[in-house]
């Protein structure tokens, strides 16, 4: 049974497809028309040009017809004119004169049709043909490793989608447009931006004057968010989460490698119902403070935000859930907290150093914003250069800790910066810097650079617009405003947990008025 699978994925590799399947029957295949368009292209001199973005070599059924295009091929790459004599003669020059079939057989291919008019049509039916003997061979191979004990089932399902979307890459290709259809479509794309809110092409990051240079997270971009440890990296994408799947209704999700779904879910809270963090950890709430929690959290508790908090997850079941999340609930974007916890994939990596599979693993990230068209927002730890740095100490994108491919691979690299953090009382204008703490974009690869200066509300564990200290939409507080003091014991503990199927779920013995609002839930989709 091996030899004989051994002996198909070797006939694969070489494109040869002759040999049946073990179900008796002869793999997909268009000989004669494999022949009317060898035969085409040796007649007429232009005909190549219609159907080289389509036929590869290994389109071709029969060995014989592969070797003979080959030659055309190699023709067509050194500027030489094709037809019957110059081919014949560069299989000659090739070796595989024979193996072609000889002289006799080419010249009998130019027998086999009248002119090119209908290449380019039976071009399309050949590769049809071919991508279907692709498809049985890849069944085949994932149909033998799947009966083998040794064989890790998620790396066989990454491998199956891989494969599956690698066919789907090389096959459907994008042909030029002509500049009136391309015209059309800029026209149509404007006017469907002239209806959007606030000028934002993307998912609104919440924060007016970030949003005012980015335009919202774009489709497609990888995102960089970078900073040294206690700079609010977690409460910045935890705000950005928010604002997105709270005030826009943008389906959302987070990939927590640091922290747990229930510490995440605490975080949210108190932010939220604008209650100390410390006291939500303690679980000392006073009653009115209980009642601010229950009423301000009715939102966030129908957020479509999704948590895994799945540890040392590899990029194999990142891309897995990934997809199964767009596929079910659309989501619109995608953060990771954070990437050097990530483990990549050892055969990308090829067995090297951590700064290799970092390297892979922020490819890896990109692909995944391309192939899903969304936003993916990975956190990074900067390196221990920035303290040692004299000055202001403002990262900077030499900083970018063990891999400069992250810098490369990245559409965006932000910085987050508290001045305050290192004592720096006031900036260059003699301004207070204290609760305040800046993004510095140092990459923009469709825009500007520029620093936005936001508001850190750190009892709270959130970020705000600059001039909005209440935070999402309430007054003013004043700063100088006593913490809440009278103790209620409380427990809460909520995940969005992908494998358990749960959206964000939180759960109190404390107060009934809790368990009403989440029973008001409708009932989460199974994951």
């Amino acid at each position: 049974m091996s030899e004989k699978t051994d002996f198909q994925r070797n006939n694969r590799k070489k494109g040869n497809y002759s040999a049946p399947n073990s179900m008796g029957k002869v793999p997909p295949q268009a000989v004669d028309l494999e022949e009317a368009v060898l035969g085409a292209l040796m007649l007429e001199k232009d005909a190549l040009t219609n159907v080289i973005d389509i036929l590869k070599v290994e389109s071709f059924y029969k060995d014989a017809h592969q070797v003979i295009f080959r030659a055309i091929l190699d023709l067509f790459t050194e500027s030489q004119p094709i037809d019957l004599l110059t081919v014949t003669a560069q299989l000659r020059r090739n070796g595989t004169l024979e193996v072609a079939g000889g002289a006799f057989y080419v010249t009998e291919l130019t027998s086999k049709v009248a002119s090119a008019a209908n290449i380019e049509y039976h071009a399309r039916i050949i590769t049809e043909q071919a991508i279907k003997r692709e498809l049985i061979s890849i069944a085949s191979e994932i149909q033998k490793d799947a009966f083998e004990d040794t064989t890790d089932v998620f790396e066989l399902l990454d491998k199956m989608e891989q494969s599956l979307f690698e066919i789907s890459e090389k096959n459907i290709r994008k042909n030029y447009a002509d500049m009136k259809s391309i015209m059309r479509e800029a026209f149509a794309e404007l006017e469907s931006k002239k209806h959007q809110k606030d000028g934002l092409t993307g998912v609104p990051s919440g924060f007016t004057a970030l949003d005012r240079v980015t335009s919202g997270w774009q489709k497609a971009d990888l995102v960089i968010i970078a900073a040294r440890p206690a700079m609010g990296k977690t409460a910045f994408v935890l705000s950005v989460l928010r604002n997105a799947a709270v005030d826009h209704n943008k389906p959302v999700a987070i990939f927590s490698l640091e922290m747990s779904s229930v510490q995440m879910v605490n975080r949210l809270i108190s932010s939220e119902a604008e209650l100390d963090s410390e006291k939500i950890k303690k679980g000392s709430l006073a009653e009115h403070e209980w009642a601010q929690l229950v009423h301000k959290t009715a939102k966030l508790s129908k957020a479509p935000l999704f948590i895994d908090d799945t540890p040392a997850l590899s990029i194999l079941e990142l891309r897995a859930k990934a997809r199964k999340l767009k596929a079910q609930h659309d989501i619109q974007m995608i953060v990771i907290d954070y990437l050097q916890l990530m483990s990549g994939d050892s055969k990308s990596s090829g067995g090297g150093n951590r700064e290799q599979e970092i390297a892979s693993i922020s490819r890896a990230l990109k692909k995944i914003a391309k192939e899903l068209m969304i936003p993916v927002i990975a956190l990074s730890q900067l390196s221990r250069a920035v303290e040692t740095r004299g000055g202001d100490k403002r990262p900077q994108l030499s900083d970018l800790r063990e891999s400069g491919a992250i810098e490369q691979d990245a559409d965006m690299v932000m910085f987050l910066y508290r001045p305050e953090y290192y004592g720096i009382t006031e900036d260059e204008e003699h301004n207070s810097t204290q609760g305040v703490g800046e993004v510095i974009i140092a990459k923009h690869r469709n825009g500007s650079l520029d620093t936005v200066k936001l508001r850190f509300i750190g009892r709270f564990t959130r970020f705000t617009d600059l001039d909005n200290f209440g935070g999402f939409g309430a007054p003013a507080m004043n700063p100088a405003e006593p913490m809440y003091g009278n103790k209620f014991a409380s427990q809460s503990s909520g995940a969005g947990d992908f494998d358990s199927g749960r959206t964000i779920k939180m759960q109190s013995k404390a107060n009934d008025d809790l368990d009403d609002l989440l029973n008001s839930e409708s009932k989460p989709t199974d994951f």
